[in-house]
């Protein structure tokens, strides 16, 4: 089954915009896993397993690295077209 999901990371860091990129990075190194992001949030989309288990890891080592963050997500069961815009 697949899922997609829409994640929003907010650092408890004056310098905020560090370990944003850093998470992002990190997500781009699953091949397995698409993802877009824009000005307010990162969409993934990939097996659903794949996509909790890759949250699972990189929200633990986003914290381990940087401490203190908000993650915000909504899941979608399903396939969404990530490149659609209106």
């Amino acid at each position: 089954m697949k899922l997609t999901a829409e994640i929003s990371m907010y650092p408890f860091n004056e310098n905020y915009l560090d370990p944003i990129q850093w998470f992002i990075g990190r997500v781009d190194s699953y091949d397995n896993i698409q993802r877009v992001t824009n000005a307010m949030a990162t969409q993934v989309c990939g097996e659903y397993t794949d996509v909790m288990s890759m949250l699972a890891v990189e929200m633990q080592a986003a914290h381990q690295k940087w401490g203190k963050a908000v993650f915000v997500c909504k899941f979608i069961g399903g396939e969404l077209d990530l490149a659609h815009s209106e």
